[in-house]
Formats: structure tokens, C-alpha cells, sequence
């Protein structure tokens, strides 16, 4: 029995594009492809994918998942080595719905006492994230760009870095009170909150139309940065994905 692309899309929640970007670099290749073109899995396939989406949880890069399937080498133990990693990332996570929950509190009380919100320790916003665990992916299907954002971030100074990342917590915090009004993504105050962002990316590298909004749909598709998101405000990956097409489609067509 074999199941298109779209069927397996469907039963994985893994994206077409996701699927096809597998199959480019050899980690995943369809068992075939039919007259139509259309790309066709075995049973034997979607075990292997279902080990690959195993050790993506494990933070494993796609290299290394290619190595450790194409080899002979024990995936027990290389289970057992990566637990640790798991357990690592249970405690992160801990501490990730502590520092969230700190801020909600803060933000509702701030909201009820009608003022301007101020949080009491900021430094207390970015306790349990980790900026670092997109790099292996990123420099694997970007090159060229992650260069550039890496040779960028090394020019910046701890409080530069500190800096950025309460924006980018603003911004978030902003975009989820937008979407809570029910303001629409191409309302002025939106697309010029979009903007914000956009300069914001342009420190690192310089999007296109097709790559800001290749951006957005990688904040929908992909589950750890819709994860972040989503901790903010339920939908908001969706919110900013289309109000990002909307600035794309306007400002850098």
C-alpha cells in the first residue's frame, strides 16, 4: 500500500514542503513518484519518517539524523544519549511557562490598574529561552544568511543582545494585543508594527518579498517557532504570518 504526499502531510502534520525539502537532500526520498508527478510512500517510508520526527525532537540536525539512519549504529544508544538532551529540555521548558506566566500576571495587573505596563524584573522575560537551538538547521538550509546573521551577532555587546531580545518580546506582546482587538493584519497600526519587524530582521540579513513571507510561513509551519508564538497568544503564528504576506506583498514586491 502506498499514500500520496498529502496523505502522509495529513497523518504526520509534517508540511508538502517540509516532505519535498526531505526528499531535495536525500533524507526522506518517496518510495515513487507516479505519471503525475505526484510523490508516493511505503510503509517502510513513514517508519523512517517516523524516526526522523523522533530525533528532531531530540534537537538532532538533519545530517546527523541522515548519518545515524544510513549507518549501522546503534539507535538505542543513540537514544539513550540524547536522553539526557530531553530531559534538559523538559526543565527549559519548566522554566520557559514560568517566565511566561510571570509576565501574564504582571501584564493583567498592569491592564487592571489601567497604567502603563512595567515589569518589575525584565530580566526575568528571557529566563529558559535559547536563541542557539535554530542554529544547526538554520546554517544547513541557509547558508548564506546565517553568515551573514552570525557575523552580525558577533559584533554585538551582551547589553546590544539583551536589547534586542526585549524587543522582540515586545513586539510579540504587541502583535498578540492587536489581534486580541480584532484588528485586521493590513490595518495601518499592524503593517506599521510589521515594519518594526522588518527593520529588525534587516540587522541580521535582507529579505525579499519571497523570503520575508518564506519567513512567515515557517513561523505557521514549523512547530517550535509556532510553539513560541502560541505561548504568547493562542493564533498568533497565524496573525503575524499574514500580516507579514500583507507588508511583503505592499512594501517589497
Amino acid at each position: 500500500m502506498a499514500w500520496s504526499i498529502a496523505d502522509v502531510a495529513r497523518m504526520s502534520g509534517v508540511t508538502s514542503r517540509t516532505l519535498r525539502h526531505y526528499d531535495e537532500i536525500g533524507l526522506l526520498p518517496p518510495a515513487w513518484i507516479g505519471s503525475n508527478g505526484h510523490r508516493y510512500y511505503e510503509e517502510a517510508d513513514l517508519l523512517r519518517l517516523q524516526q526522523i520526527l523522533l530525533m528532531r525532537e531530540l534537537d538532532l540536525g538533519l545530517r546527523e539524523i541522515a548519518a545515524v539512519l544510513d549507518s549501522q549504529a546503534d539507535r538505542v544508544a543513540v537514544l539513550r544519549e540524547h536522553h539526557e538532551r530531553l530531559l534538559a529540555e523538559r526543565d527549559r521548558l519548566a522554566t520557559l511557562a514560568r517566565t511566561v506566566g510571570r509576565t501574564i500576571t504582571e501584564l493583567e495587573e498592569a491592564k487592571e490598574k489601567n497604567s502603563m505596563t512595567k515589569i518589575n524584573r525584565p530580566e526575568n522575560l528571557f529566563e529558559g529561552f535559547d536563541h542557539t537551538r535554530h542554529d544547526p538547521e538554520a546554517r544547513e538550509r541557509w547558508p548564506e544568511h546565517y553568515e551573514q546573521s552570525r557575523r552580525t551577532i558577533e559584533t554585538m555587546t551582551p547589553e546590544d543582545m539583551e536589547r534586542w531580545q526585549r524587543e522582540v518580546t515586545a513586539q510579540m506582546i504587541r502583535m498578540a494585543e492587536f489581534m486580541a482587538a480584532g484588528t485586521p493584519p493590513t490595518d495601518p497600526a499592524v503593517q506599521s508594527e510589521v515594519h518594526t519587524h522588518y527593520q529588525g530582521i534587516c540587522h541580521f540579513w535582507t529579505p525579499n518579498a519571497a523570503a520575508y513571507q518564506g519567513l512567515a510561513q515557517t513561523y505557521v509551519d514549523d512547530p517550535r517557532f509556532r510553539t513560541n508564538f502560541d505561548k504568547v497568544a493562542e493564533g498568533l503564528a497565524e496573525y503575524q504570518r499574514d500580516a507579514m504576506a500583507a507588508y511583503a506583498e505592499a512594501r517589497l514586491s
